[in-house]
């Protein structure tokens, strides 16, 4: 059973507009997973814990952008509806916002690449990362691994993630990847509180 503390961290990945269904770079069925990360961040937030929030926030000009010879269409465009948080998103007041790909010249999935965030989590005594959002083969696995390399121990909330699967078969690879390298795997009953609100729930 999980406890989550102050010591902790949840990394909410890249819950943006433009990849949600709508987008410009849609991740099937993204919008279904945000009840449950609103729970999450309820959860961590109740108990103290760290709240963060990756963005790509990409240049026009970024290098990933099809008419920039990259792979993806035009998405997240720093300042534009696309690169917003998902409406309905429930962040709490102090979220750290991490923007990540902000080079026009630099690709960067993983939320600790290129940008602080390893050093805020380390300044703030956190031990442990809670990672969901999109997509679960990109942003999410990337910045799980890197969050293992750091050093901190690290979970996937495997109910609040969505993968794009551009290939048949790379959201199980990245899921194979992620627990070989050493990524624990938890979802909502595994924490203390959720099982407590169902009791309640059944005595009342």
């Amino acid at each position: 059973m999980l406890e989550v503390t102050d010591r902790d961290a949840l990394i909410v990945v890249d819950m943006q507009e433009d990849f949600m269904p709508w987008g410009s770079l849609p991740v099937p069925n993204a919008d279904k997973i945000i009840p449950r990360i609103n729970e999450y961040i309820s959860l961590f937030s109740s108990r103290g814990a760290t709240i963060v929030a990756t963005r790509d926030w990409h240049p026009s000009n970024h290098l990933s952008f099809k008419e920039n010879g990259g792979i993806w269409p035009r998405h997240c465009v720093q300042g534009t509806k696309g690169a917003e948080f998902v409406k309905g998103l429930n962040l709490p007041d102090g979220t750290i916002i991490v923007s990540k790909a902000t080079e026009p010249d630099k690709e960067a999935y993983s939320g600790f690449q290129g940008t602080d965030l390893a050093e805020e989590l380390q300044r703030r005594g956190i031990n442990r990362v809670f990672i969901c959002g999109v997509a679960t083969e990109y942003c999410v696995k990337n910045t799980a691994l890197d969050a293992v390399k750091l050093g901190f121990q690290t979970f996937l909330l495997e109910d609040a993630i969505m993968g794009v699967e551009v290939n048949p078969g790379d959201i199980q690879k990245a899921l194979e990847e992620m627990r070989r390298a050493g990524v624990k795997f938890a979802s909502i009953n595994d924490f203390s509180r959720h099982l407590t609100q169902e009791r309640s729930q059944v005595q009342s």
